[in-house]
Formats: structure tokens, sequence, C-alpha cells
């Protein structure tokens, strides 16, 4: 039996290279104290900041650069945390910059509140006369949306003190997650003897041709989740209750309302992709899913079958360097600035690919400000890492363009627009395979991986998206939220999109234990945001070729400068129209098509 190494038994050079953050822990260390003083500096501006525009904008760049300096150090505790969580002193430094990052909050909330406090027209008389403040125009402009729901200066300073503790479900998630679960080896029909874990499992088990090999995993995988069921959903709880609260404490209408403000987009938009996208896709996909039950010859499917590869036998491995330089060629339309940050990414080590023991499961790019993106993935190589890869470039490639051109400030679009450049990449890669080949086996290989793309946004991510939308109506209800019910919610949720096309066992209930966005207010629903966007923005590209990418590249470069409908409308996109969400959902269902015919 294999087992999965430790971090130190893993290559160096399939592990990201944090010495562009800080040279060593000293380094790191030196800056946090830094940091921290910097934190108590900013004391000097309070009780002044409607004294004159000249001190206010002194008081915004130095919060600023305190900003910049913060996320690098709270970048370097994460990610060495991501890479092996397991180790003591990786955990003691992520739990450090969270009690940093309170402090800091605690420090400065004066500035939001005095500014809220100056009337409205002489702060405007002060952004008249100070032309350096144009460059915090879209942070005022924030701040100001949020007057209606801020409280006394004395009580937000109580709140940002408690940052740490209003964090804690998060972080007990991570700990829980990457710590202490442990999955049982599990045992093949062919009596092969298969080590599991997390990432293991997401990346390699999940997709096994072998039936067998799935739902060993799938049972090893469940038990294991099983075992800590009651303390993921008090977790899970615990930030359903504190959202409620804070939406309750700040007036808002709910803690939906509440959690949407800062997405700056229309509720409506929130309302159709849930609503059109269930309604509609479902269909499609239980199309799909009985295509899946004849083609392998299942009596039933389970729902760890339905990532099962339909093709197992066109199923060449994507090694790293072959997947480099596909990944690399079809994302050369976008020009040579961009090609040559991926060209970086992938030859100094800002991917972190490794399978290790402590390993942060799934795919994510970090990007702190003024050094460069750091993604990670586990390399399995399959074609869903290929794609994975690109999905996760497209955050990196966005944010070192935005970095290039935006400060800190405005480095960063409202969430419902984060999604949308790394799904653009996937759909560029797929085009690009497309179009080199009329094969059938290739071309419906390359199909199913895009409806792997659209699995993950349109079903795996949609649903989550449900869950908390029914999650937060029971909690303003004041019902409880515990593991049953959290079981019962996620049953029911499935059951409806998939009918009775795949059969929904006990580890199908428990899928809220697997994702962290739970934790990142209504994260879910923006990745189907992102996808509906890049499907248009796809169709674009055919149409118009060089001059869509070309303003798709001065959309990435503006960063957060406007709204994520604004940014969508200069790319070409109207979202606030559902039209292009019943056009995304139809796309899918001629992938379907296509797929479907493949197989006649």
């Amino acid at each position: 039996m294999s087992s999965t190494p430790t971090r130190a038994e893993v290559p160096c050079e399939t592990t990201w290279d944090l010495h562009d953050l800080f040279a060593d822990e000293a380094a790191w260390a030196a800056e946090f104290q830094a940091v921290d003083a910097a934190r108590q500096a900013l004391a000097v501006y309070e009780g002044r900041l409607g004294s004159d525009a000249a001190t206010l904008l002194a008081a915004l760049t130095d919060a600023e650069s305190l900003g910049a300096r913060l996320m690098r150090v709270s970048s370097f505790a994460h990610l060495r945390n991501a890479g092996d969580a397991t180790h003591p002193p990786h955990q003691a430094a992520v739990a450090q910059v969270a009690a940093l990052q309170a402090r800091v909050e605690a420090t400065t909330s004066f500035i939001d509140a005095e500014i809220l406090a100056l009337p409205e027209a002489v702060l405007q008389r002060m952004r008249a006369s100070e032309p350096g403040l144009a460059h915090f125009d879209v942070l005022l402009d924030d701040l100001l949306a949020l007057r209606p729901h801020r409280l006394s200066a004395e009580t937000e300073r109580a709140l940002a003190a408690l940052g740490e503790v209003l964090e804690a479900p998060y972080m007990v998630y991570g700990r829980n997650k990457f710590g202490d679960m442990r999955f049982a080896p599990f045992t093949d029909a062919a009596g092969t003897v298969h080590a599991n874990s997390f990432n293991s499992f997401e990346s390699r088990y999940e997709t096994d041709s072998d039936t067998s090999v799935r739902r060993g995993a799938w049972a090893s995988f469940t038990a294991g989740l099983r075992a800590h069921h009651h303390t993921s959903a008090a977790t899970f709880a615990t930030e359903v209750n504190k959202n409620v609260a804070l939406a309750r404490l700040r007036g808002h209408a709910s803690t939906e309302a509440s959690l949407l403000q800062p997405h700056k987009i229309p509720h409506s938009l929130y309302r159709n992709i849930l609503d059109i996208i269930q309604a509609e896709l479902a269909p499609h996909m239980q199309r799909y899913a009985r295509l899946r039950r004849r083609v392998l010859g299942l009596d039933q499917l389970l729902y760890c079958d339905i990532k099962a590869p339909l093709d197992p036998a066109f199923n060449p491995p994507m090694l790293w360097e072959d997947s480099c330089r596909l990944v690399q060629e079809a994302l050369a339309p976008l020009g040579p600035e961009y090609g040559a940050f991926v060209e970086r990414a992938l030859t100094q080590r800002w991917v972190d690919r490794a399978d290790n023991i402590g390993k942060s499961s799934g795919a994510f790019c970090a990007s702190p400000y003024g050094v460069h993106p750091y993604i990670l993935i586990t390399w399995s190589n399959t074609m869903r890492n290929v794609f994975t890869l690109a999905h996760e470039l497209g955050h990196g490639g966005h944010f070192a363009l935005a970095m290039q051109h935006q400060r800190y400030s405005n480095m960063r679009p409202a969430m419902p627009f984060i999604e949308a450049p790394s799904i653009m990449n996937e759909m560029l890669l797929a085009q690009h395979i497309l179009a080199g080949s009329q094969e059938t086996r290739l071309r419906r290989s390359v199909i199913m991986q895009v409806l792997g793309t659209y699995h993950h946004n349109f079903v795996t991510h949609l649903l989550e998206a449900e869950l908390q939308r029914q999650v937060y109506a029971r909690a303003e209800g004041g019902g409880s939220i515990t593991a049953s019910v959290l079981d019962d919610c996620q049953g029911r949720i499935l059951e409806r999109f998939w009918g009775d096309t795949v059969q929904i066992d006990d580890g199908a209930r428990m899928t809220w234990m697997r994702q962290p966005h739970y934790y990142m207010g209504l994260y879910p629903y923006t990745y189907s945001v992102g996808l509906v966007a890049s499907t248009a923005l796809a169709l674009r590209v055919q149409q118009e070729g060089a001059a869509a990418l070309q303003r798709w590249l001065e959309v990435l470069k503006a960063g957060g400068t406007r709204t994520p409908l604004a940014l969508m409308q200069w790319a070409g996109v109207d979202l606030s129209s559902p039209q292009p969400i019943h056009d995304a959902v139809a796309h899918v269902g001629r992938l379907i098509d296509e797929v479907e015919a493949s197989f006649d």
C-alpha cells in the first residue's frame, strides 16, 4: 500500500517557493512586529480626520500601506499552513496573524467612524479640494454606502477587537478538516489496498474509472467525515448565527441583504442565478446522469459515480510539463504581457502541486499585493488538473494585472466578478483544444471536461448557495442548525435536483462538510455568475477575436474600480438581464447533446 507522503518527503520543485514573500521565518517575524508597530503609529490621526483634506489623505495612505503589508504577512502564514497544516508552528503563525488582524482592525476602526461622522457637504469639499483623495473614491463610496448600518464608534471598535473571535468558525473548520480528519485505507475489487485522504479522494479517487475504487474510497471518505459530523455542524451553525446576529445588529432587512451588500449587485441577479439555473439545468444534468449510468453499465448511479469517466480508455496521463505547454498555448491569444506572467508562474515555483499529508484540499490562488500570485493544486496527471490549473492562472493573471495598474485599495473587485477571469481561461483552453481536432473521442473528452466545469460551478457550488439560502432562512426564523438538519436539507436539495437519476445516500447528505465557502459569506453563487459571464465572453471571442480579448485585458487591469456589472458590461455582457443565464444553461444542453450523440 502506498501512503501519502509528509511535506518533507515530496520533491522541493513540486512545492511553492515563499522566499519572494519573506527570505525566512526571521524576516517574517520582524515584519510581523513592524506591522504591529505601524498599526499603533496610526493613532496619531485619531480625532483629526475632519481637520483638513491633507490629513485625511495621509491617514488613508498610511492605512492602505499597512493593509498591503499585513496582507503579505498574513499570506506567508496561511500559505505555509496550506502546504502542511499538521505542523504546529504553522498553526501557531496562523493564530498569531488572526490576532494581529484583529488588533489592526480595532486600531483603525476610528478611520471609518470619523469619516462617517463628517457632514456629507464637508466630505465632498475635502474630496474636491485634494486630488489625491480620488485614489480612494471606491473606498470612500463603499464606506458611505454602509452609513445606514454603522453602529456607534465604541461598538464598532468593540466588534473590531473581536475580529479573531468572529473569524473563529473558519479557523476551526480548517483545523478540523486538515489537522484532525483521517480516512482509513480501503481495498478495491482486485485486493489492492489504497491510502485515502481529503486530497486523494477529491483529486483522484472521485474520478477513478474503477467502480470498486470509487465506491471503496467513498465509503472510507464518508466514514472519515462522519467521525467529525457534529463538530462540523456546530462550527457551521456558529458561522450562520454570527452572521444573523450581525445583520440584525446593523439593521439590515435580512442576513442575505447584509452579506450581499459588499457584492454590489442587484438582489435580482442573485435570485435569478439560483432560481433559473436550478430549474433549467436539472433536466439536462438528469439526462447526463442517465447517459452515465447506461455507458458505465451500472444498475444504480450512486452519488460517488457522478464524476466517473465515460471513456476511461481515452485518458492519456497529463504530465506536468506537457500540461504547462498546453495551457501556455491556449492562453497565448491574451498577449505577451499575460503570457509572461504564465511563464513565470509555471517555471519559478509559484505553483504548489505536491500531494502530502496536511495539505489543503482543492485549489486556490493567493495574490499578496506587491509580490505575485501563488497557486495551490494537487497534481494527479489528469485533464481535470489541466483545466484547474488554467482556472487558477486566471485568478493569478487577473490580480497580477490589477496589481500592476491599481493601488492596493482598488485591486480587488467585488466578489461576483472574481470567478469570471478564472473560468474564462477554462473556456479558452477548451476552445484551443477543440479548434485543433475533429476527432470524436478527443472532442468528447474535452467537452466532458467543460461539462465538469459547469458541474463544479452550476451544480456543486450553486447547490451550496441553495443550502445557504435555506439555512439562513431557518436561522432567521429561530430554527436550530444541527448535523441532522443540515443532512436533511442537503439531501432534499440534491434529490430535487437529480430526481430519480442519482441515489442520494448518507455520504451525499454530508457534502456540506466538504467546502470552506460557507465561511466566506455568500461566496458559492458567485461561481455561477462567473460561469454565466465567461460563457457569454467565450462566444464573443469566437465572434470578434482579438478585439474581444483586448477589451477583456483592459477589464482585468481595472481591478475593483468598477462594480461587477459595470466590468461585465465593459467586456460586452449584460448581466442586468436574465438572458445570459438562460443562454449559458442552453449551452450546457447543447454540450450534452454532442456527448450523447458520440455514444450512439
